[in-house]
């Protein structure tokens, strides 16, 4: 542990944490390598208990530093704050010595973990500098008030941190925006902001969202700020393997961006499943799609980007795509998937699995927060 002030320091050999926790339902075997099988089909499928669901990031929670670029999709650059030393959070209290703010505002390279439970009460916007791992794993940790607001920075991971409670016009749960890169957020559950879950805008880009639990909210993802801001044609994100659990749209609302969407869960929506604006280019492969009332999966709106004198909507391709209790997909008849990105032109591998029932499960038990010890930290700081 460190001392009392949170200051932090460089790597060492020898045993890091010791806590210890029931992981509950794990993610496959320790073994088991990524699957992308050639095709899928759109039907209902069913599958045996003995099926192991292809999942990913088997390996991320061997040592501390495993998370390091270790993201699957456009985030997968992400270091985090891999050549540069332990921070210890060992306080609740929004700033000041050992605090959260304290060490996300260091410029230098950081490990951040925590050394306690408990609710931080973030009273502004929590700034995170480049080149930083937050990473709540062995503790319990939930931020409320306002959120992490990633801004002009790089190499930023989020690991298994709760949000609940923020309050204030344009306040999100986590605010990627401007220009920031090379993010990774990871096993986060998202609940109950005024504004955004997750918003990413303004020229920020390669970024993942992975295993995270979206909850009792509106509008959940915004992708892409207004159709005046063009430079968001940028924009290159990869969603998988979350939850989207209830919460109403957005899941996500796309402008100009390229988004792969892959083996999500996405039920009970209360306007869309997924919303695709102008100039958007949505790949949704292997997804679950279950709604509720509204039965529309896919929605498409139509906006006038700045520099261009016509109106035009954006595009989703669907492939393998699983769509139950009526929903219907809803998909443009004008012919645009042929206008959408393959993830291959970008990236080789990720993890992808057939959308049945054993998937569904795993994602209802094992995304958001999870209840895992914090990892030994091995070798020294190069």
């Amino acid at each position: 542990m460190g001392n009392s002030h949170g200051h932090h320091r460089k790597r060492r050999n020898g045993p890091g944490s010791s806590e210890t926790a029931n992981s509950g339902f794990k993610y496959g075997s320790p073994d088991q390598a990524a699957q992308i099988p050639s095709s899928s089909s759109t039907s209902a499928k069913k599958t045996s208990s003995s099926m192991v669901v292809a999942l990913p990031y088997a390996h991320v929670d061997s040592s501390l530093r495993a998370l390091s670029a270790q993201a699957e999709g456009f985030g997968r650059l992400a270091i985090g704050g891999l050549h540069g030393a332990v921070y210890h959070v060992t306080t609740l209290a929004d700033d000041g010595p050992g605090s959260l703010r304290e060490g996300c505002r260091q410029k230098e390279p950081l490990w951040i973990v925590f050394e306690i439970s408990g609710t931080i009460h973030i009273q502004s916007y929590l700034n995170v500098s480049s080149y930083k791992t937050i990473d709540g794993r062995g503790q319990r940790i939930k931020l409320t008030g306002k959120g992490l607001r990633l801004k002009e920075c790089e190499h930023v991971i989020v690991c298994n941190l709760e949000f609940e409670g923020g309050r204030g016009p344009d306040v999100d749960g986590i605010q990627i925006k401007p220009n920031s890169k090379h993010i990774w957020i990871d096993r986060c559950s998202l609940r109950d902001y005024e504004d955004g879950l997750i918003d990413i805008t303004r020229g920020s880009t390669d970024i993942t969202i992975s295993r995270c639990h979206f909850s009792q909210h509106d509008k959940t993802m915004l992708i892409g700020a207004d159709p005046s801001h063009i430079d968001d044609r940028c924009i290159r994100v990869t969603i998988h393997h979350c939850f989207f659990d209830g919460t109403r749209q957005r899941h996500p609302r796309v402008r100009f961006a390229k988004v792969h969407l892959y083996n999500n869960y996405t039920r009970n929506w209360g306007i869309y499943a997924v919303c695709a604006s102008v100039e958007s280019q949505i790949f949704s492969e292997c997804n679950i799609y279950e709604a509720g009332q509204k039965k529309v999966a896919f929605k498409y709106l139509t906006e006038k980007a700045a520099d261009k004198e016509t109106a035009m909507t954006g595009h989703i391709k669907s492939e393998g795509d699983l769509f139950v209790t009526g929903t219907q997909a809803g998909l443009s008849p004008d012919g645009g998937e042929h206008c959408v990105f393959h993830p291959t032109q970008h990236y080789q591998t990720w993890t992808k699995g057939p959308p049945v029932d054993d998937l569904k499960h795993v994602l209802q038990h094992c995304t958001g927060w999870q209840c895992v010890p914090r990892p030994a930290d091995q070798g020294l700081a190069k």
